[in-house]
């Protein structure tokens, strides 16, 4: 004579119900993996795309001042140049007693700041940097590397090379010549300031350099 047993109703529920708790529980665990792996993600992709539009905007701004240095440069050669008189009528002579408010805003203020500056098109003017062409890169390279504006500069003129008071301006260093009296340089310290975008315009960078140039 045999027995068979059954295993009762309810114990039998009750692990099935365990089994979908657990499964539950995994279920749930892999989808907050998930949207965490998606966040990440998500922010690292800003993140690149931050510090991409923070180098765009960096290197627009040191073109700017190469520019501009360029353009001072090239006045010299052609003869002493006056701040504010073609071909440099856009600079600014600097005056402490009575500073330009476009050149204070320009340098210091916050966001997008242009009134009063030169906007930067390249050497010859013709290049438009917030669509960039002939420049040999395919059309989504060309879009990576597009501004959303174009730099802008500005020159001021902080006067002769050596401050008022400090005796008179001479050559000095490698130019100077121990032979003879101390003489005027004929140059001028010139202040120049950028700002650039990068691809986004909530990205905006301002750079400053010093060149001196002949001048009077």
């Amino acid at each position: 004579m045999s027995i068979s047993g059954s295993r009762p109703r309810g114990i039998a529920h009750q692990q099935r119900g365990v089994a979908l708790m657990v499964a539950l529980a995994f279920l749930l665990l892999l989808t907050m993996l998930a949207v965490s792996a998606a966040g990440h993600a998500s922010l690292q992709e800003r993140m690149a795309g931050g510090l991409r539009n923070a180098q765009l905007a960096e290197l627009a701004a040191q073109t700017a001042l190469r520019g501009a240095e360029w353009r001072l440069w090239k006045a010299a050669q052609a003869g002493q140049i006056r701040c504010g008189v073609a071909p440099i009528a856009d600079c600014y002579v600097y005056d402490p007693a009575r500073p330009s408010k476009h050149v204070q805003d320009f340098r210091s203020k916050e966001g997008w700041v242009t009134k009063g500056a030169t906007e930067y098109k390249g050497g010859d003017g013709s290049q438009d940097y917030t669509m960039p062409t002939g420049s040999g890169l395919a059309e989504d390279a060309r879009r990576t590397a597009a501004l959303a504006r174009n730099p802008f500069y500005l020159i001021e003129d902080l006067g002769p090379e050596f401050a008022p008071g400090a005796g008179p301006p001479h050559e000095g260093d490698a130019t100077s010549d121990a032979t003879t009296e101390p003489r005027p340089t004929g140059r001028h310290i010139y202040r120049i300031t950028a700002r650039a975008t990068g691809g986004s315009e909530h990205v905006v960078r301002v750079a400053e350099s010093i060149f001196a140039a002949r001048g009077e």
